[in-house]
């Protein structure tokens, strides 16, 4: 059977959620629901999911952020999730062209994403999709 790249619904919630709890290895936390939700009325970001016979393989979610020097808005991969069943597939290269496809046609400017320790060993397959390495990134928990 083939593989569906499509938006996500609210009827894909379990399955994403549950996705994300065991390859992020931690219990689903407070306002995960609320999240997904709000993205998936696509005002300020998406959730893309790839699906083979009703099985969600994996999860791309993109936020939409403003910015003056852009005059407008840029995407940003938030998380790029692929089950140990969709390797393999090209499930992950899959759902990144669909989110920088849909970014494009939204008129942003500029596609990006963190790679950060656990994950910096992505960053081959990145670059395969045009991603350059840009600056270091700084960040402040405000919890």
């Amino acid at each position: 059977m083939s593989i569906e790249i499509r938006t996500a619904e609210l009827a894909d919630q379990s399955q994403c959620l549950e996705l994300i709890e065991r390859l992020i290895g931690q219990p689903r936390a407070e306002g995960w629901l609320t999240t997904f939700e709000t993205l998936l009325e696509r005002h300020r970001g998406e959730v893309l999911v790839a699906q083979e016979d009703g099985v969600v393989l994996g999860l791309a979610t993109v936020s939409y952020n403003l910015a003056i020097r852009y005059a407008g808005e840029y995407a940003q991969l938030e998380e790029l999730m692929v089950d140990e069943s969709g390797r393999g597939k090209n499930v992950g290269g899959s759902l990144l062209s669909e989110a920088i496809d849909r970014a494009r046609s939204r008129g942003c400017a500029e596609f990006g994403l963190y790679l950060v320790e656990s994950t910096e060993h992505n960053q081959p397959f990145y670059e395969k999709y045009g991603f350059e390495r840009v600056g270091s990134e700084m960040r402040q928990r405000l919890e």
